[in-house]
């Protein structure tokens, strides 16, 4: 097709391809500096094959936008003069994770490099409470951490909800929740009233997968993993799931359900009804029905997650019996259901998060003996299990990096500083 100059038209493509492209450069430029670290503009060039003055323009705009910063020298030119390196500015923008949990609520602030701006986490029995008292509770959460990034001198890229059930995301609604108690519940539009009807833009995804981000993230760090499967061990359980690096999130973003896999038909009744899920027998309330009793402080819902945990770990190490037969008999039905997501997905790692992270101890060695004797591939597929080391707040950090990926995407809805306008 040859464009023809003189139309009206014609002129608005030609400009709005030039804006798109400009676009689509800033997000380049971002990104590499993002995932290599510190660079010169000439490196930027060499790396992007973008040519030098158009880096240099480029990288003026994302500094005015408050993106990147000046940094050091850069010391590993060995010839000239060294070039002046650019990096990512964290005092600027930040994203905003927020978690409803059957026990508590959370919220994380975190800045453009990651560095944590605001943290804060409460329990609180919310199956227990009706869904707009718990939202009320989480909006005052969510204007405390915007209070701390205005008072830095920041911007809020925007908020996404973490909730431990089925989520609609195009509608943010919450279809079910069966450890809340809740369904059909307008989560996104429930939340900007109390907000005000924030500038920034909110959405909601469920806990699991936004954990599993987070956790793709950490290993990325130190290993090039692709694929990954995250189990959220709280009162249900949930799978996130990562294959070649993106989120598994199924037809209509119902997937990663695992906590209801059927695996003992003669079991337990579970919070969705049915019976024999696999949250049944590894899920916090199976273990801590199995090693307390009911009257055992433990069993308060009021009372810190980490808290109880510590009582639980206490009486592990001191060999308290029933507290380690109970964390056997989780840590052998963990690998029960991990050798099928296992058998189905062949994740190169079993990533373990919340409570099953903080009691890893005690219930890997059953949890890797049960994949071993289940799973058909030779070496368990290849999979490793490891330990999330972001425990609780892994659902809330992936909210907050979900929250900042469209500003890596499309760097231009955040305004130039000094104006607060995105253009």
């Amino acid at each position: 097709m040859t464009l023809t100059g003189g139309s009206r038209s014609g002129g608005r493509g030609v400009a709005a391809d030039h804006v798109s492209l400009r676009r689509n450069n800033l997000s380049v430029v971002l990104r590499h500096v993002r995932d290599l670290g510190p660079r010169s503009r000439a490196r930027i060039a060499a790396d992007t094959g973008l040519n030098k003055a158009t880096v240099s323009s480029l990288v003026a705009e994302l500094v005015g936008r408050g993106l990147l910063r000046e940094g050091p020298a850069d010391s590993t030119r060995a010839l000239g003069r060294p070039g002046q390196l650019v990096e990512l500015d964290g005092t600027g923008v930040c994203g905003v994770g927020a978690e409803v949990n059957v026990d508590y609520l959370a919220v994380t602030a975190l800045d453009l490099t990651g560095d944590t701006v605001s943290e804060r986490r409460v329990p609180l029995d919310a199956a227990h409470l009706d869904p707009g008292t718990t939202l009320d509770r989480l909006a005052g959460l969510i204007r405390e951490a915007v209070a701390a990034v205005d008072a830095r001198g920041g911007q809020v890229a925007g908020v996404t909800l973490a909730v431990p059930g089925l989520v609609q995301g195009d509608t943010g609604e919450l279809k079910l929740a069966p450890n809340l108690g809740w369904g059909e519940v307008p989560v996104i539009r429930e939340m900007r009233e109390r907000l005000g009807g924030p500038s920034y833009p909110l959405h909601v995804d469920n806990e699991a997968n936004l954990a599993a981000r987070a956790a793709y993230s950490e290993l990325r760090k130190v290993e090039p993993v692709q694929d990954l499967v995250l189990l959220t061990g709280a009162v249900g359980v949930g799978g996130g799931m990562v294959s070649n690096g993106h989120l598994l999130r199924g037809g209509r973003g119902y997937s990663g359900e695992v906590g209801h896999m059927p695996v003992a038909p003669e079991g337990r009744t579970c919070g969705c009804g049915r019976t024999g899920c696999w949250e049944t027998v590894v899920g916090l309330t199976a273990l801590l029905h199995q090693a307390t009793d009911g009257d055992d402080p433990v069993r308060d819902p009021s009372l810190d997650v980490e808290r109880r945990l510590a009582e639980i770990i206490a009486r592990a190490e001191a060999g308290e019996p029933r507290t380690l037969t109970a964390l056997k008999d989780v840590g052998t039905w963990l690998g029960i259901g991990g050798a099928i997501l296992v058998n189905i997905l062949n994740p190169d790692v079993l990533v373990l998060g919340g409570y099953f992270a903080v009691l890893g101890p005690w219930l890997e060695e059953p949890l890797e003996t049960a994949i071993r004797d289940r799973v058909i591939a030779p070496d368990g597929g290849g999979c490793r299990v490891v330990r999330s080391e972001l425990g609780f707040t892994a659902a809330v950090r992936g909210g907050a990096q979900i929250s900042l990926d469209q500003v890596f995407v499309d760097p231009t809805v955040i305004g130039r500083a000094g104006t607060g306008v995105a253009q």
